[in-house]
This record gives structure tokens, sequence and C-alpha cells, in this order.
């Protein structure tokens, strides 16, 4: 029986000191990525609003040779009771204006109240302290009917830090 104690005992702790690491090549299922995408004449849309929405994929600090990375959130928000809207574009540029993601590969259908989220993961450091979403949108009448955010938050050992950036609209197309 003594014997077998001691094997016993070093397979426990063998076992128990195994570093679990998350997987993190598997994707997260958030709550508004239950996007419900629709067949739309984008034509047949009576206004439409392009937004540029500041985000900040990294900050400098200290000297100014040192970036902080930061995840970004995108928050898209139909504050209307009544009215449904449409994205049609959700597009990630870096501090140069080039396109690093598209987020949107169909008309996404945001009822009234409902909202979505786009992020932007703290591991990107391609994007830098100038870049941005663009956003496109569209409605059956003019409204301020969206309201986009972006929220940024990193930690780095005891230091955090958390800002927020509103989305300015930079084309508005209406038709009668």
């Amino acid at each position: 029986m003594k014997n077998l104690i001691l094997p016993v005992l070093f397979l426990l702790l063998f076992v128990s000191c195994q570093n679990k690491e998350p997987d993190t090549n598997k994707k997260i299922n958030f709550p508004s990525h239950n996007y419900t995408y629709v067949n739309l004449d984008t034509t047949s849309l009576k206004y439409k609003e392009t937004v540029y929405v500041p985000v900040y994929s990294d900050i400098y600090h200290l000297d100014g040779t040192k970036r902080f990375l930061l995840t970004t959130t995108v928050s898209v928000r139909n504050i209307s009771l009544k009215d449904s809207a449409y994205v049609l574009k959700a597009v990630y540029n870096d501090s140069y204006g080039k396109q690093l993601r598209s987020f949107v590969t169909k008309s996404i259908l945001l009822k009234p109240l409902e909202s979505i989220e786009y992020v932007i993961e703290d591991a990107e450091d391609k994007g830098g302290a100038g870049a941005s979403f663009i956003l496109e949108w569209g409605g059956s009448r003019y409204s301020n009917q969206l309201l986009i955010q972006s929220v940024m938050i990193g930690t780095t050992g005891q230091q955090g830090i958390s800002f927020t950036a509103k989305g300015e609209v930079i084309k508005r197309t209406t038709k009668p």
C-alpha cells in the first residue's frame, strides 16, 4: 500500500500543476453577435449616414516611445422606440486610413432599442492611436436614430485606463 501512495501523490501533484492556458483560437460568442442579416436593396432607403468613429488600438505613454495596447468596443445602438435601422458597412482602418478589417458582409437589421458591438482585441497592434471605424447605416426616415460610440480599455500590471469617443457624421444622404 505504501508503494502505491507515493506514485499517486506524485501524479496528483503533476496534474494540479499543469498550466491550463485558455484556447485563444476559440471565438467568443458575444450576445450581440447574433445579428439579424437581411437582403436589402439599399437604394430603397430614404436616409443614409456615414459615421466616423475614432478608436485607439493603443496610446503612447512614458516618453512617447512606449505603446499601451487597448481593447476597443464599438457600440452601435438604435435609440428609436419605433423605427428599425440597417447597418450597411463597418470598416476598421489604421492611422493612415488603410482598411484593416471589414465587419459587415450583409446588411444587418437593428430593431428599435437593439444594439450590436464590434470588438478590436488588445493584441491588434496595427491600428495605432489614429485608428478609426467607418460605419454606414440607413433607415426609412431622417432621425438621430443611432448612437455610435467607442469604448477603449487597457490594463498592464496595476495600471488601467479607459475612455470613450463618440462617432461623428461625415456624410448624409436623404431622398424625398
